[in-house]
């Protein structure tokens, strides 16, 4: 799960930065927490269990789950809040603060994999959750979302909630008044790779020439994205920081191409110049202001929230050009503030088990990283209802299938977020396509340290 507005993001990053400066110097396959976890009924008395999360739209999913567990849970009660749906530049330095402060976070917090690398080299503030049984669910995760939730010490410290398939949204409404195919697998011939998509974004273009009429593609965020997603198993697995977590963002090929790719659609006029996660780009999405958006699993959950149930059937999902990719997912954790670690540890092991993660990809479209829920019928098969009923579990499904995520370094967050800034302000105008590339590079080493 990956959701950031940009609103306000020099000022917290700046803060995101000083807090990590300071802090420097499921299903069948679920397991019950053992001897140290005890069971719900053991608790002593009615307990409640804060989590916390983050994401634009339908966000984690969670809402069915958790009135579910209360339901058959007198004793252990969850309060479920989605505090933002901005978390590089909001959700994560709050989050910094309150762990370095030893107080204030909930029970459960939601972890984007950008920050993963952050959470891992400070095992201080979370708890072991191998010391209530949830290290006996390693076989219900592909390996390196299991690993990712490891830290320095070697203990288990989250697991795993989605993972980011990669398809494009577009709207079917507006490409049929465009005269481009509206049949989703014929809309993925269309475009399969960036060149022709191109193409497909010009024709699109030319038929929507009024000042008002909507462009091709939502902003630069996305796009950028979905790229190096691709591109970085083809060079070495990494994005800005390689396995020794030394800085490469002005050396790896594939933020260069990710970025170039930017470029060229920009340059081309098809983008709306939107920033991901504002206000105003989620008003384009429920007004149609353009057609085509990369889309993760979990961005779908993002678009029906924000286009609304009169949009029904108007979207639609086809294969994204150039191949798969995995953007996003993210993790959940008990920090070690929480003065309920046991009942925590139980309510997490349920919500990344396979039942919680059906739910949440039938509430939300998170796809779900938990092995036995991939393969349960409710996920392999599920329509997506909103998406012009498209098959979704199978989609999502394949597209996963052979995924490795990009190695994330410690700074990972802050450096996307720094770089990404510059994306949008090249895309609008602000800064020179010719001094764009510098100042991407200059931005992203200064956030890094």
């Amino acid at each position: 799960m990956l959701n950031t507005k940009r609103q306000g993001k020099l000022a917290a990053v700046a803060v995101m930065a000083a807090t990590a400066l300071a802090i420097t110097s499921c299903g069948s396959g679920e397991s019950k927490p053992a001897a140290g976890g005890g069971a719900s009924s053991a608790a002593a008395e009615p307990v409640t269990i804060t989590v916390h999360t983050f994401g634009g739209g339908e966000n984690f999913g969670y809402d069915k789950a958790v009135e579910k567990w209360n339901a058959e849970h007198p004793n252990i009660q969850v309060k479920y809040q989605n505090l933002t749906d901005r978390f590089e530049d909001v959700y994560l330095p709050q989050l910094l603060q309150k762990l370095q402060a030893g107080s204030g976070t909930a029970d459960i917090v939601g972890i984007d994999e950008g920050a993963m690398g952050l959470m891992k080299a400070r095992p201080q503030f979370f708890a072991d959750l191998g010391q209530f049984g949830l290290d006996s669910r390693k076989a219900d995760f592909p390996a390196a979302k299991w690993e990712n939730g490891i830290n320095k010490d070697g203990k288990l410290f989250a697991l795993g909630t989605d993972i980011g398939g990669m398809t494009m949204c577009y709207r079917k409404d507006l490409f049929e008044k465009a005269g481009l195919p509206t049949d989703r697998e014929e809309v993925g011939k269309l475009w399969p790779d960036w060149a022709a998509f191109m193409e497909a974004g010009k024709k699109f273009q030319a038929a929507n020439t009024g000042k008002g009429d909507p462009k091709f593609l939502d902003g630069p965020n996305t796009l950028y994205n979905v790229v190096l997603s691709q591109e970085g198993p083809k060079n070495g697995n990494i994005a800005y920081f390689d396995t020794s977590n030394q800085l490469v963002i002005d050396k790896n090929p594939a933020v260069k191409t990710a970025f170039d790719t930017v470029k060229s659609f920009s340059e081309a006029g098809l983008t709306a110049k939107l920033a991901s996660f504002t206000p105003e780009w989620n008003a384009a999405i429920k007004k149609g202001g353009f057609a085509t958006m990369g889309c993760p699993a979990w961005m779908l959950g993002v678009v029906s929230g924000a286009a609304g149930d009169e949009n029904k059937g108007k979207w639609d999902v086809a294969a994204v050009p150039g191949g798969a990719g995995n953007w996003g997912g993210s993790y959940l954790a008990v920090p070690a503030q929480s003065k309920h670690q046991k009942e925590a540890a139980e309510v997490l092991n349920y919500l990344t088990g396979k039942e919680g993660h059906v739910m949440a990809f039938q509430e939300a479209a998170a796809f779900p990283s938990s092995l036995p829920a991939q393969q349960d019928p409710a996920v392999a098969d599920l329509k997506n209802e909103f998406f012009n009923d498209a098959p979704t579990g199978q989609i999502f499904g394949a597209s996963v299938k052979d995924l490795l995520p990009l190695f994330l370094g410690e700074k990972h967050a802050q450096v996307k977020t720094a770089a990404e800034k510059v994306l949008e302000g090249m895309d609008k105008g602000s800064i020179p396509y010719g001094e764009a590339w510098t100042k991407f590079v200059e931005a992203g080493t200064k956030a890094a340290g």
